[in-house]
């Protein structure tokens, strides 16, 4: 099934996977040969249960892939810091560690409950932050490894003049704290350079409709598919920190600068090259192609 076997004999943990974006990661890494390491918060009872673990780890194994599913609620402090030796003993370790997880919470600054601020830094930056601290070792041990953090279009400052959305979108702190994410994600690349332990960001260049995106998209608003982001992380997991490490890469931008071809999540069924639509960011694109 797999087109190049890119990731054979490699192991993903992928948090977040029950759906979306996360599933969608772990379903094309299996594709290309990993041993996936699933998690997220609702295991399911049954392979048809939507939006589960037990519907990706199926779905992984209808198309040949090998899945393993951790249930985990990681705004439990003491589940999230099991989650990586548990991880560890289920496949003897791992070498890639996805940070997808999280649930975005929209309001202004003025009307945020400070309960909402704190999941908004807790998901997005406290639990990659507790995540990458932990896998560090595992990688390190095994002389090479790959983290991947979720990152956003929002992180970018405000396009002037202010357009609705930043007027009245209530994004403010998200935006925030993926910018932090970013800044991140550069600093533990140098750090872990030496250590051959790439770490990157990838987000969508415009918008991903998702089960937990849904419901901040107006219908009709048009979004971009979410294989090329997948073919992005792909890429961005499977070369070492000296060729690529503290990118910033985007979904439609990066696959065009790299001369990337985009496949299906099952690794087969090729898709056109992607065009950036007119009312994306102008200042995507800058830092796509930064080398490690």
């Amino acid at each position: 099934m797999t087109r190049h076997g890119m990731l054979h004999g490699k192991t993903a943990l992928v948090t977040g996977a029950s759906r979306g974006i996360g599933r969608a990661i772990a379903q094309r890494f299996a594709a290309e040969g990993a041993t996936v390491i699933v998690t997220a918060r609702q295991a399911g009872e049954s392979d048809e249960d939507p939006g589960t673990l037990r519907e990706t780890v199926a779905l992984i194994s209808r198309q040949g892939g090998n899945a393993i599913a951790l249930p985990v609620d990681l705004d439990d402090p003491t589940q999230c810091a099991g989650l990586i030796p548990r991880a560890v003993k289920a496949a003897g370790g791992f070498d890639i560690l996805v940070n997808n997880a999280g649930s975005a919470e929209y309001s202004s600054i003025e009307a945020m409950p400070l309960d909402m601020f704190d999941r908004t830094v807790a998901h997005y930056l406290r639990v990659p932050f507790i995540l990458s601290k932990a896998a560090i070792p595992v990688m390190r041990e095994r002389g090479a490894g790959w983290i991947l953090n979720l990152g956003s279009v929002t992180a970018l400052a405000p396009v002037r003049p202010y357009h609705e959305f930043e007027r009245s979108g209530g994004a403010t702190a998200y935006a925030a704290v993926k910018a932090a994410v970013n800044r991140f994600t550069e600093g533990l690349a140098a750090e872990l350079q030496a250590d051959n332990i790439a770490v990157n960001s990838v987000a969508p260049s415009t918008a991903i409709r998702t089960p937990g995106s849904e419901r901040f998209i107006p219908d009709g608003y048009p979004v971009e598919p979410v294989e090329y982001l997948v073919e992005t992380a792909l890429a961005l997991c499977s070369v070492p920190a000296r060729q690529r490490t503290g990118s910033i890469a985007h979904s439609l931008h990066f696959p065009l600068a790299a001369g990337l071809d985009v496949f299906g999540l099952d690794g087969t069924g090729k898709l056109p090259p992607p065009v950036v639509p007119p009312w994306a960011h102008p200042g995507l694109g800058r830092s796509d192609l930064h080398e490690g």
